[in-house]
């Protein structure tokens, strides 16, 4: 179908602004611009029952996340969400609305890490950080007020890549079982070349030119892209991963590789909900404030939280 009303009308205003394209700026040019663009498009922060920070160890030194609580009721069910930005941009601050709608939304304790970023720490900092995150949650849940055994990862673009490669060092470790795990448009391979890819190159949308500049940034030279770390969908075995929930836009260049990483799950025998968001592009659902949609997203993706939580 067409690009969706509310999504043209923000490429316009880009077109009548002159906007450049993030990846025509340096890295810390565009993470103010993407902080800014976030902002502007999320609404308005949900109000909770308490908001903290706290600091733990992480593999490269002390690391800082934002706890969202959304009641007193204590153990909560935990998701651990990690931002988008390809490991380049993004912080706790481009997810705090997010966040606060899932917290609210679905119930539960939401924990997001300000992980390492690149290019400053290349693959696979930022794995590792959001692993050792998962494990500190786990290892904290007391004192957290969450439940370690219903914990699950999620995140979106990005951070979809990092909550699924966390999964596979879970299943690795096998002391940590997930109850799900959400992939919003994740991206999935590293080297791709399909359709989605190939036919998304509208300058005043993420595009494949947007994918290759974050790549360049987060592989450093001699990085194996294909490491199933960097590339979920190159593991060879997917079986026994956690049910997961992929949400993919129309228009976004890793939206054939999220799909694909769903049947992949599928054929593994891993219980898989995929979801074609039509006329959408790449960051919508971080768009609640301008884009129905991402609205409809969002009660998506906190209900199927909520179910996956619900004691079996």
């Amino acid at each position: 179908m067409p690009l969706d009303p509310q999504i043209q009308a923000l490429r316009e205003l880009r077109v009548r602004g002159g906007e450049p394209p993030l990846y025509a700026l340096s890295v810390e040019e565009a993470r103010a611009a993407d902080l800014a663009a976030i902002q502007a498009a999320g609404g308005s922060p949900r109000p909770l029952y308490e908001v903290t920070e706290r600091s733990f160890p992480g593999p490269g030194g002390k690391l800082t996340a934002r706890v969202y609580r959304p009641s007193a009721e204590r153990p909560l069910p935990a998701l651990l969400y990690y931002f988008g930005g390809g490991w380049t941009l993004g912080s706790i601050d481009t997810a705090d609305v997010l966040c606060r709608t899932l917290a609210a939304e679905a119930g539960c304790l939401v924990v997001t890490v300000g992980y390492r970023l690149a290019p400053e720490h290349p693959f696979p900092a930022a794995v590792h950080d959001c692993h050792a995150a998962l494990r500190w949650v786990a290892e904290c849940a007391g004192d957290l007020g969450a439940d370690p055994a219903r914990l699950a990862v999620g995140g979106d673009s990005a951070g979809g890549n990092l909550a699924a490669a966390v999964t596979l060092l879970a299943r690795a470790a096998g002391d940590l079982p997930l109850a799900a795990q959400l992939l919003v448009y994740p991206n999935t391979d590293q080297l791709a070349d399909d359709g989605s890819m190939r036919d998304n190159a509208d300058p005043w949308l993420f595009n494949h030119h947007s994918v290759a500049w974050y790549a360049r940034h987060y592989l450093a030279p001699g990085a194996d892209a294909a490491d199933p770390l960097a590339s979920p969908l190159r593991a060879d075995d997917l079986s026994g991963l956690p049910p997961a929930l992929v949400i993919t836009a129309e228009y976004d260049p890793l939206r054939d590789q999220g799909e694909a990483y769903a049947r992949r799950l599928a054929e593994a025998g891993v219980p898989v909900q995929l979801n074609r968001y039509l006329g959408m592009a790449h960051g919508f659902f971080a768009m609640a404030g301008t884009v129905d949609a991402a609205s409809t997203a969002n009660r998506q993706a906190a209900d199927y939280l909520r179910g996956r939580f619900e004691p079996s």
